[in-house]
């Protein structure tokens, strides 16, 4: 486990948002818990990636344990060019490279992830969802992202999907705060 100086940052460069990338997007399935040993080896490469990650807090006997876990486990996207593609191929961290058929609907789930990154708001792991009340976020720090809302434990979250991957994180939100999409 790293420490918390060691891990790599969210984003990289740091100053950049996902929106700014020019390349290719892809996705890569990393080989097991090899998320950010391959972000810090793409750093060293200069390759632009995302690599959303959450921090997880747990107790182990009278100890408080925090560590920042990849929110969708396995997985970094990284965008450039085909030499950067095999550059990122020959780090031998690299289950699978999938391709992106749909770049704008990619960069545009991205993007809203990326923006709960920015607030500071807890998002975890969420199960995907196929059908659901699609809301928009009308006011606050998460205004404009749009999810599907679901109802957990009394809680009221908003679901945000990467259809590509098949999976999806969540945020808790005030239902006053929503509206539905049609």
């Amino acid at each position: 486990m790293l420490s918390a100086s060691k891990n790599p940052p969210i984003i990289w460069p740091e100053e950049k948002s996902v929106i700014e990338f020019t390349g290719q997007w892809w996705v890569v399935h990393t080989k097991s818990r090899n998320e950010k040993a391959l972000a810090h080896d793409l750093i060293n490469k200069e390759i632009n990636y995302f690599l959303p990650m959450t921090l997880k807090v747990h107790r182990k006997s009278r100890r408080t344990i925090k560590s920042l876990l990849p929110l969708f486990s396995g997985y970094v996207f990284f965008c450039g060019n085909e030499n950067q593609r095999l550059e990122l191929l020959r780090t031998d961290r690299v289950a699978n490279l999938i391709e992106v058929k749909d770049q704008q609907q990619l960069i545009d789930e991205l993007v809203q992830i990326e923006r709960v990154l920015k607030t500071g708001e807890p998002i975890m792991p969420h199960k995907y969802l196929k059908k659901g009340q699609k809301c928009r976020v009308i006011a606050g720090p998460l205004l404009g992202i749009q999810g599907i809302v679901v109802s957990v434990h009394g809680q009221t979250r908003l679901v945000l999907q990467v259809d590509m991957l098949g999976q999806a994180a969540s945020v808790e939100i005030e239902i006053d705060m929503i509206e539905p999409i049609d």
